[in-house]
């Protein structure tokens, strides 16, 4: 999965850790806790939740994280990919063009709620958040926190801008 480049980016953080190989595009959720506020602690890492349901979203990853030799070859700077183990960016707030999605009980359009869904994915729920649709509760906001809003619909290759804005 992967970002375009037609982005605004307002706030970003880099204070995290990544363990594992993941792709720029998704939304990252804490996976281990340092104490206290101190920045440089590896207990700290961030990871792509494979449920959504209780993990707490920090916002959109915009490096890729690999697990390279490096006695062999070295990163791609112009990638903006980083070493496993070591900081990544994520944005906290501004608007960034995605295809990590899957698409909710209707077709992605203008306007509807950006949730964070399995495997960091971002999932569409159009209308209310608030209230169910349909007239149903069938909608967990628990298990799927609202991280935004969809200003655009999906293209024919499966990206879609999303407005991300974290905490929310």
């Amino acid at each position: 999965m992967s970002l375009k480049g037609d982005r605004l980016e307002l706030e970003t953080d880099v204070t995290f850790f990544g363990n594992s190989v993941m792709t720029r595009g998704g939304i990252v959720s804490f996976a281990g806790f340092g104490s206290g506020a101190a920045n440089d602690q590896s207990a700290a890492y961030i990871q792509y939740a494979a449920t959504a349901s209780g993990n707490y979203p920090l916002g959109i990853l915009l490096n890729d994280m690999v697990n390279l030799d490096l006695t062999r070859q070295h990163i791609n700077w112009y990638r903006d990919e980083v070493q496993q183990g070591g900081k990544l960016t994520i944005g906290k707030k501004g608007y960034w063009i995605t295809n990590n999605l899957t698409q909710g009980p209707a077709a992605i359009a203008y306007g509807d709620i950006a949730c964070l869904h399995n495997s960091g994915n971002i999932v569409n729920y159009p209308g209310s958040y608030e209230l169910a649709p349909y007239g149903t509760n069938s909608w967990n906001r628990a298990a799927n926190p609202k991280i935004g809003r969809f200003l655009s619909v999906q293209d024919e290759d499966g990206y879609a801008k999303v407005e991300v804005q974290f905490p929310n």
